[in-house]
């Protein structure tokens, strides 16, 4: 018989017990990973300026090493960024740093553009070694915690930099407490070696094989 519709609605009883089981499982194994996070992080002492490479076939090497500068600068932490290869583009960081963070952030591109595009090794050259020269000159200097050598890996893989100078100058003469970024695909494996922390971009998807252009917002 089926009930009248105006019957007062029955439902299952709630077993409030398995649910403060649950909660109560939940909550001894997030103490015991709170436990062991703690046991880890008491073991870290100190600060260090670290060697950062962004790697990879993948997109986001620069934008990561965008993202710390607006850290840095968000901290009022003086930081600086040196371009190669990609200086000639008008790209979304540098509009946004020269037009309103130029106080904390120095921005030098020092580049004229992808090898296929100059086709002059010569010039490609002599543009890769202004832009380390500008690179030592901001490293140097104590107050600028972070620099962005942003592509340099590609002056390097192209051997238009010298890697054992610029290891060389970075385990010598970069400040204790300065961080230091390098992007770019094929990073060289004896930069890998040095680096403190280095982070590979795997490419699964991009839009450039479906025949989709650069867009700005997204790749500059």
């Amino acid at each position: 018989m089926t009930p009248p519709e105006d019957a007062p609605q029955v439902t299952a009883p709630q077993d409030d017990n398995a649910s403060t089981d649950e909660n109560a499982r939940h909550a001894r194994k997030m103490a015991k990973k709170k436990a062991a996070r703690d046991k880890i992080m008491a073991t870290k002492e100190g600060d260090k300026g670290l060697i950062i490479v962004h790697t990879g076939a993948g997109k986001g090497k620069s934008s990561s090493g965008f993202g710390m500068i607006l850290r840095c600068i968000a901290h009022e932490m003086p930081c600086a960024v040196v371009q190669f290869i990609k200086g000639a583009w008008d790209t979304g960081e540098r509009r946004i740093i020269e037009a309103n963070f130029s106080d904390l952030c120095e921005f030098h591109a020092m580049g004229e553009g992808f090898t296929w595009e100059t086709q002059d090794r010569a010039r490609d050259v002599a543009m890769a070694a202004k832009g380390w020269e500008k690179s030592k000159e901001l490293i140097r200097d104590p107050s600028n915690r972070l620099v962005l050598l942003d592509e340099i890996n590609i002056a390097l893989r192209y051997d238009y930099l010298d890697i054992a100078e610029v290891l060389a100058f970075l385990v010598a003469e970069k400040p204790p407490m300065s961080h230091v970024v390098m992007t770019g695909r094929n990073a060289k494996p004896e930069l890998i070696e040095v680096a403190d922390l280095v982070t590979e971009m795997t490419m699964i998807k991009h839009p450039f094989r479906s025949g989709i252009k650069a867009q700005p917002g997204v790749e500059f």
